[in-house]
């Protein structure tokens, strides 16, 4: 390893046991986390659009920042199922920490996925584990925005060391990260979708912010603009073309983490419209009420969206057991990728649909931002849903795939 060290100030302290924790016992503690220590945080973060500090210290308390990292490098070693469960837990309490904890696990997914052969990224994920570090994604770029097939920026290689100058358009709690993976062109004549990944240490890398983060909803992510500049070894790239690492793990883990989280927010969102319903039922000395069939459609549309997000789940944990040689053979395939991509465009149009019927029941005490009953912020954080990858640019991908494809 070449002194591969990156920032970190906040003490660990081990809890995770020798055996592995059954999933049932794991979301317990996740849940007693949530009430005690993200909820109450929860207004603030969104109010100053903060980063949820109280969040991710007891998650790193609890090691499940290296929850995907293997347990043989000192990780919790979980499925992605298990991913997806904890993402719909922790969105229950605070969507903006759900998305920070699934966005890092992505992260650490294309390394884990890809990079095993590696003694420097072994190292790595033994060190992540270890210090419980926070990874962040560098993929959007200013001229090219959020498409991330695509790049400007370039490593640039030296005799001793590389250098990659950056200007992206929206650095996902960048401020607060311990390190990067961030996508550039393999060298200054490639194409710009001849990519590679690059992981960037935090005291290697110059963060300049570009613009301000004050948005409608996920205000806690706190994720601005940033010109990034930043030295590395070579080792530091991933030996993986960007193109596999995107088509076969970091695509898959984003639709999939991303829907568990919006179907933590639905799940959260139902509960209080459900309880606003019982006290309502409760006062009028009635079984059924107006607003009851709002409850069901709500009810029903939730059912929908965890089946479709967990059918999914399944399908490609599948493909995560194939030899990795085989894996493109699977993740290429069109009808997997449709099924992805509908996965993103489901869930991100559920989600909306569900907390607008929750919002249709609670009434004013939903329209209310210190009301019990509250599901404005459920609403605003459920709105950046279909502008993560644009849902307009995916349906054009699927209709183009759709017209070609063989079922």
């Amino acid at each position: 390893m070449s002194g591969f060290s990156f920032r970190y100030d906040t003490p660990t302290t081990s809890t995770l046991p020798t055996t592995p924790m059954s999933l049932p016992d794991l979301l317990q503690k996740i849940h007693k986390i949530g009430e005690e220590v993200i909820r109450p945080a929860a207004a603030d973060v969104d109010h100053n659009a903060r980063f949820p500090h109280e969040a991710i210290d007891a998650l790193r308390r609890e090691r499940l920042l290296s929850a995907y990292i293997p347990r043989e490098y000192g990780g919790a070693g979980l499925s992605l199922t298990e991913l997806v469960a904890i993402a719909q837990v922790l969105a229950q309490y605070c969507s903006s920490t759900a998305m920070i904890w699934a966005m890092h696990q992505i992260q650490i997914a294309c390394i884990v996925q890809h990079e095993q052969n590696s003694p420097f990224f072994r190292q790595f994920l033994r060190q992540a584990a270890e210090e419980q570090l926070l990874i962040a994604s560098i993929t959007s770029e200013v001229g090219i925005g959020g498409d991330t097939r695509s790049s400007s920026a370039a490593v640039e290689e030296f005799e001793n060391d590389c250098k990659l100058d950056k200007k992206a358009t929206t650095t996902s709690y960048g401020a607060y990260a311990d390190g990067f993976l961030a996508t550039a062109r393999r060298n200054a004549d490639a194409p710009p979708n001849d990519q590679v990944l690059v992981l960037l240490r935090r005291l290697d890398t110059h963060l300049t912010q570009t613009s301000q983060w004050n948005t409608f909803g996920m205000r806690g992510t706190c994720s601005p603009g940033f010109h990034v500049i930043s030295t590395f070894p070579k080792e530091h790239i991933l030996s993986t073309s960007f193109a596999d690492i995107s088509a076969q793990t970091m695509v898959p883990f984003s639709h999939l983490l991303w829907a568990s989280c919006w179907s933590g927010i639905a799940t959260d969102a139902l509960a209080r419209a459900r309880k606003f319903m019982q006290a309502k039922a409760r006062q009028m000395r009635a079984s059924s009420i107006p607003g009851d069939s709002r409850l069901v459609d709500a009810s029903s549309k939730l059912q929908l969206m965890k089946s479709n997000i967990n059918d999914t789940v399944y399908e490609y944990e599948q493909i995560l057991q194939q030899d990795p040689e085989h894996r493109e053979e699977f993740t290429s395939n069109m009808g997997f990728a449709i099924k992805l991509n509908n996965v993103k465009l489901l869930s991100s149009d559920l989600v909306l649909q569900i907390v607008q019927q929750a919002l249709f029941i609670c009434g004013m005490a939903g329209y209310s931002e210190t009301s019990p009953f509250s599901i404005a912020r459920h609403l605003r954080d459920a709105y950046s849903a279909p502008l993560m990858i644009s849902n307009d640019r995916l349906a054009i991908t699927n209709a183009a795939l759709l017209l070609v494809h063989k079922e």
